[in-house]
């Protein structure tokens, strides 16, 4: 009876620790989120604001308005989209064709796309190669370096080694070519693995941040990661220029609530998708990781 109550009263005070731990880390996000939609004229009175009495849609009106936010937003939105298209297309493609074990020097491929997630090049030799391609200051810099990975080559071979040959078999009675089989058969069979590997593409190319200071020198080209970074940095960044400068003065808009408004868009449209992935992410999560 003793022992009972006492491991009643520990795991009182565990869910109540871990419910501090969490209110603790989601602190920063809500602060983040409530800064963003407050009056700048309550803003400015100074204090810790827990929930402004006036909520406004100011700073995101003023981001909107301006040309180099709203450019940043289309380059990352570009990236995000065509970007991950792209990946899993490639990716996809080269994990099928590696998990047919009648392909010629399949064992040698494999090996050289293991040893590329074991040995990282560095930072000059992909420099020297966007450079020699003619890919600086163009948004493809951002996308074709890291267009696959070999971990999620190797993965997604995973997966389709447990797809039965039959089915391609039966395809290829139909009259199926190659083609038609990745693309009637093999792919609607691997929505869990594409939704997956999606989200994971989706978030770095929407993220991309170092590889965009790297190759791109265009302020007009820049995505919107770099364009924030920039933002935090400077206090007196003006993201729209004299027009939007001179506007944000005429509104009294502080910097601060503009800096939280930029974070806030940076971070939704990713927390969006998730919810339409759920189903098959949960599925396509430990793609590869199992083997019957």
């Amino acid at each position: 009876m003793i022992q009972s109550s006492i491991e009643r009263y520990m795991n009182v005070g565990i869910h109540g620790l871990l419910l501090l731990i969490g209110a603790a880390a989601l602190f920063p996000l809500y602060y983040v989120f409530v800064i963003s939609f407050t009056d700048p004229s309550e803003y400015i009175k100074g204090g810790v604001l827990l929930f402004p009495q006036k909520w406004t849609l100011d700073s995101y009106e003023y981001l909107m308005s301006t040309k180099s936010f709203s450019r940043a937003i289309g380059v990352s939105g570009f990236l995000a989209i065509v970007g991950t298209g792209s990946s899993l297309l490639v990716t996809s493609a080269l994990a099928y064709t590696l998990s047919r074990k009648q392909l010629y020097g399949r064992r040698l491929l494999l090996l050289g796309i293991l040893l590329t997630t074991l040995f990282h090049p560095g930072i000059i030799p992909p420099f020297i190669l966007v450079k020699e391609m003619g890919l600086i200051n163009s948004v493809w810099a951002l996308i074709l370096p890291v267009l696959t990975s070999g971990w999620y080559v190797l993965l997604m071979k995973g997966f389709f080694d447990g797809i039965p040959v039959s089915l391609e078999e039966a395809a290829t009675i139909d009259g199926s070519g190659d083609l038609g089989v990745w693309f009637k058969i093999i792919l609607p069979l691997s929505l869990p693995a594409m939704a997956a590997f999606g989200l994971f593409y989706a978030v770095a190319y929407w993220n991309t941040f170092f590889s965009a200071v790297l190759y791109i020198n265009d302020h007009a080209k820049w995505p919107l990661q770099v364009l924030l970074q920039n933002m935090l940095i400077d206090s007196s960044t003006a993201v729209g220029g004299d027009a939007a400068a001179e506007m944000m003065a005429e509104q009294r808009i502080p910097p601060e609530t503009l800096k939280m408004a930029a974070v806030v868009i940076a971070t939704v449209p990713i927390l969006l998708v998730y919810p339409f992935l759920q189903k098959h992410f949960s599925k396509g999560a430990m793609v590869g990781s199992v083997k019957e």
